[in-house]
């Protein structure tokens, strides 16, 4: 048994496609298939049932699958308290946020690491939550930025700023009008919504009660399969509907005055708690620690939104 295929066999359960786990893994589908086998001979047991159109965990190959996580991170964290006995700041650091957060932060996070920690090289990842959620368990990220709630066995998480919802219309709509608008509102047949996995089109429901519930109401709603807030933006500005975008997304555009406009939403306004969530074994926390204060350095989440 080597850590090499205990990596096979956690890839594959989570990729459940024998050629994606080998690719992740930097392998041929062979390789792979020939390393999953050997395992499986080794210990006696099929971890995975097989079929042409799918690849399943047995049930005894889910407390496999279970225990070689575990056993990753810890031959990780081995590597990781050599680096940190060295440098906490020199060893690499793999860092994923949500893609609602990434396009907006890492501009400015990234140049403000580089500052502080020059010698600590940055990898930057942005996916979805449940992504980023198995990668730092596995040891292929060591931080990500999310929304919270997030809970996870082992990992530790810092709250680091609240974003308020701020709603984007175009130019001529007639919500130009108020001052302000009321969640109550938004049950408008073209209201624009990021597609399903998404936790800020989940936390964007939850905000306003009228869109919470399926059936025909929830039929109305043009869902954008995207997993970009710019092509939201685009579409507004196209005129084809209005949206809720997070404060740090409002004034992230490049569009002439007179285009989209922006206003607040009445209170109690609907809001984010951005946080950094981390394996509670990681190494070193002085990297932990420069990101976070990084991360609140960095203003983009209190710039005042301004109509355009």
């Amino acid at each position: 048994m080597t850590l090499t295929e205990l990596r096979y066999i956690v890839t594959l359960a989570q990729e459940q496609h024998f050629g994606r786990a080998a690719e992740r893994c930097h392998v041929s589908q062979p390789t792979l298939s020939v390393g999953v086998k050997k395992l499986e001979d080794e210990l006696g047991v099929l971890i995975f049932e097989r079929s042409k159109s799918a690849v399943r965990l047995t049930p005894v190959g889910e407390g496999i699958i279970t225990q070689a996580q575990k056993v990753l991170e810890q031959a990780q964290g081995i590597r990781e308290l050599a680096q940190a006995g060295k440098n906490q700041l020199a060893a690499p650091l793999k860092i994923g946020a949500i893609y609602t957060v990434g396009p907006y932060l890492f501009p400015h996070l990234i140049p403000q690491l580089h500052r502080v920690a020059p010698e600590m090289p940055l990898y930057i990842e942005e996916n979805f939550t449940h992504v980023l959620r198995d990668k730092l368990r596995t040891g292929e990220l060591d931080a990500v930025i999310i929304a919270l709630p997030f809970q996870e066995a082992d990992v530790l998480t810092k709250a680091l700023y609240d974003e308020p919802f701020y709603a984007l219309m175009p130019s001529g709509h007639p919500w130009t009008e108020l001052k302000s608008i009321d969640s109550k509102l938004l049950n408008d047949k073209s209201l624009l919504l990021l597609g399903e996995g998404h936790c800020f089109r989940d936390q964007v429901l939850e905000a306003c009660p009228t869109l919470r519930k399926g059936g025909e109401d929830h039929a109305k709603h043009t869902t954008v399969e995207s997993s970009s807030l710019e092509t939201i933006r685009h579409m507004v500005a196209s005129g084809l509907g209005v949206s809720i975008l997070p404060l740090s997304a409002v004034d992230s555009h490049h569009y002439a005055p007179g285009i989209i406009e922006v206003r607040p939403l009445s209170a109690p306004v609907p809001f984010r708690t951005v946080a950094i969530a981390w394996r509670a074994s990681f190494p070193r926390p002085k990297a932990i620690e420069i990101l976070a204060d990084s991360i609140r350095l960095c203003s983009v989440s209190r710039a005042q939104p301004q109509s355009v």
